[in-house]
């Protein structure tokens, strides 16, 4: 009897998969989500990334003028941040360089994040490898990428691109090119995950791009993109926003350092209510005070 009894439920359960609707792909008139509309549709993303990028290279342009042996930028290696380093070769010196992240730092994925979208699917490494092999005509520049590129090299300084990528050098050159930013050669200009050996963390390929060029500035949408420091998982998003808000580090940002926006994905999308609003922080309209905290008032 149980088994007649099980093997009844299994039918049933079988016809209500057979019958239940294929959920159907948001229509091209929904409104995309909003941290999509944010950075890939919206003039403030635009104004934010021309600002970051001219930034950057009137920092790099005016570093490259300087009469006087040029030292690195301080960057993660080695799981600490190394401090600046003379860039002296014998009687010269290593060839100036700008190390870039890829993916939403140079480029847009404007194709994968549609698809994602429009079909209602989740990121996955099988879709992403045939991204990588496939998509280079689907992508576009950050906005100010183009130029800012461009006045690197009159400048004589070299992009070196360090990506997490992993399935395809040709097709994360490929993707480079279509947006319009040039050449990019694997395990030169070009480096990607595991081309050191490691995974994830990049402090093994700033080593690598290190010893043949003088890194005189970092640029990426993810804190992972200047130092492994950021990356511990044991930090708190309190604790990891502190570590690029204070201190020595804090100096950095727009001084070699140039973070781009993304809130669409990554390491800085986490942390609970109680954890991005901390104690203190947390108002409403029923325990609000009458007056504000003194401290508000200091400095008058």
């Amino acid at each position: 009897m149980m088994r007649a009894a099980l093997a009844s439920l299994t039918a049933l359960s079988l016809a209500a998969c057979a019958t239940t609707p294929t959920p159907e792909a948001p229509s091209a008139s929904n409104d995309a989500p909003a941290t999509m509309q944010w950075l890939y549709g919206s003039g403030e993303a635009a104004g934010v990334s021309i600002q970051a990028w001219r930034n950057l290279a009137d920092y790099a342009v005016a570093r490259s003028r300087e009469r006087r042996v040029p030292q690195s930028v301080a960057m993660g290696i080695g799981g600490e941040v190394a401090a600046p380093q003379s860039c002296a070769r014998g009687d010269s010196w290593k060839p100036l360089a700008v190390v870039f992240d890829v993916d939403e730092t140079v480029i847009l994925n404007l194709g994968y994040e549609y698809w994602t979208t429009a079909t209602g699917q989740s990121f996955s490494s099988e879709s992403w490898k045939r991204w990588e092999e496939t998509g280079a005509s689907y992508v576009r520049p950050v906005p100010g990428a183009v130029t800012g590129i461009r006045r690197l090299r009159e400048a004589g300084i070299t992009p070196v691109f360090n990506t997490n990528r992993e399935f395809s050098p040709e097709g994360a050159a490929r993707a480079i090119a279509a947006a319009g930013l040039g050449e990019a050669v694997h395990r030169d200009t070009l480096y990607l995950r595991g081309d050191d050996g490691g995974g994830g963390g990049k402090d093994g390929r700033r080593a690598l791009i290190a010893e043949r060029y003088c890194v005189i500035a970092l640029a990426g949408d993810n804190l992972g993109d200047f130092a492994d420091v950021f990356n511990d998982d044991g930090l708190a998003p309190q604790e990891r926003r502190e570590l690029a808000a204070r201190g020595d580090l804090a100096q950095l940002w727009g001084n070699g350092w140039f973070v781009f926006p993304n809130p669409v994905y990554g390491d800085s999308l986490k942390g609970t209510l109680e954890e991005v609003y901390p104690e203190g922080t947390r108002w409403s309209p029923e325990t609000a005070p009458a007056d504000a905290p003194a401290i508000m008032n200091e400095g008058k």
